[in-house]
């Protein structure tokens, strides 16, 4: 008699291409923007005289363009029931925008420059995370976040690198390295526009307006919740600006500078992936603390010295709070909004994130005017002290229990 067969197991779902893709444009663009950003504090304040302040107002004014602009790209496709074709937008305007760094003669064409960039970058946001989220199975949704974060702070450590060979290789020219960041920017729309094929479940919606009341109410409490801690965690995080302007306090020479975001992408990249798959399996909120507590230590150790070893590890420290968040806020914003209002979630999330780090970014650069560096790092470990507080006090329903 032959045995009846058994049942052969469910395959385990991997990660679409698109998925890889999408990580690899931003890979590209990514090094196109960091060998440019790595070095432009540098560059305001050393070449055009600019100072800490007015360094900390236009990136925290960068940022917070980039994140309110998300906003209306986000509605917007959602809107339309395309994601792409905003995506292509905002990646061509950001390739678009880098000769201008190397044109500039004052500070004017940098704040153009940079506002605008960062309108490409709000413009893609949403609809790029609406579309991981579309793509991504839901059982492997933190594993595609933290897959595209890992590869785009890949692009965050080539970018840097690739500025510091070139600083070396040509005295110290900023303008002809801003020349050569041209060329990944174009090469990530390229890829873009020929590599990534949109779901065609995102073509077959009825249009409608995704804010019209009927559909926040849809929004649910959680979701608002997640909109809040990330708002109180990027108010905690200014600018990244601050780290190049502290290794310059710690002797580096100038070609070398840029080899601290090195270090502190190249954590991040490394940390996102496996902290995306381990948030699919574990607490959120443990997570989440944990990201604010390192974070704290960053910031303790940045103020406590100028000493390199001070440096490096508060730096390491700041990459590792960034692979434990970063995807793990955009996994929770996509686990509490309605697949429909997918880009218009992230894109109210992003308008408070964004008027968070235009504070925190001023507030930064005041601190350091006045009083010095170290003001600047304590006043963020007092603020991730406190988001902490508030995360441990009141848990959010999206929030798995610890």
């Amino acid at each position: 008699m032959s045995q009846a067969s058994e049942p052969a197991p469910h395959p385990r779902p991997r990660l679409p291409a698109a998925i890889w893709m999408l990580g690899l444009v931003s890979l590209l663009m990514d090094v196109s923007s960091e060998m440019i950003h790595s070095l432009l504090p540098l560059f305001m304040v050393g070449s055009l005289g600019a100072s800490a302040f007015t360094v900390g107002l236009i990136e925290g004014a960068a940022e917070a363009t980039a994140l309110i602009v998300k906003v209306f790209s986000g509605v917007l496709s959602d809107y339309l029931g395309r994601r792409k074709g905003l995506a292509l937008l905002g990646y061509g305007l950001g390739a678009a925008t880098k000769p201008v760094f190397a044109l500039a003669g004052g500070v004017g064409w940098i704040i153009a420059a940079r506002l605008t960039d960062r309108v490409g970058k709000g413009i893609r946001g949403a609809p790029r995370d609406a579309l991981v989220a579309d793509l991504a199975p839901a059982a492997l949704r933190g594993a595609a976040f933290g897959l595209r974060q890992s590869l785009d702070s890949i692009g965050a450590v080539l970018g840097p690198l690739l500025a510091v060979g070139l600083m070396l290789l040509w005295a110290n020219d900023f303008r002809a390295v801003f020349w050569v960041a041209v060329i990944p920017g174009v090469m990530a729309v390229a890829l873009l526009a020929f590599g990534v094929h949109e779901p065609k479940a995102s073509l077959s919606e009825k249009r409608h307006n995704p804010i019209s009341r009927a559909n926040l109410r849809q929004l649910s409490p959680a979701y608002w919740w997640v909109v809040l801690i990330g708002a109180l965690f990027t108010l905690a995080r200014f600018s990244e600006a601050f780290l190049v302007l502290r290794a310059q306090q710690s002797g580096l020479t100038l070609a070398l500078i840029p080899l601290v975001m090195v270090a502190m992408n190249l954590i991040y990249s490394a940390s996102a992936y496996p902290f995306g798959k381990l948030s699919d399996r574990v607490s959120h909120r443990a997570l989440l603390a944990l990201g604010l507590l390192v974070l704290l230590a960053a910031d303790l150790l940045l103020a406590s010295s100028t000493h390199l070893a001070a440096l490096l590890g508060g730096v390491l420290l700041w990459g590792v709070h960034m692979g434990i968040t970063q995807g793990l806020l955009a996994t929770l914003v996509a686990d509490t909004a309605p697949a429909h209002l997918r880009g218009t979630a992230y894109g109210f999330f992003n308008l408070l994130s964004g008027v968070a780090m235009l504070l925190a970014s001023a507030l930064a650069g005041l601190l350091w005017d006045g009083w010095g560096a170290r003001a600047t790092f304590y006043a963020g470990a007092g603020l991730c002290a406190l988001t902490l507080l508030v995360l441990l006090v009141r848990q959010p329903a999206a929030v798995k229990p610890g």
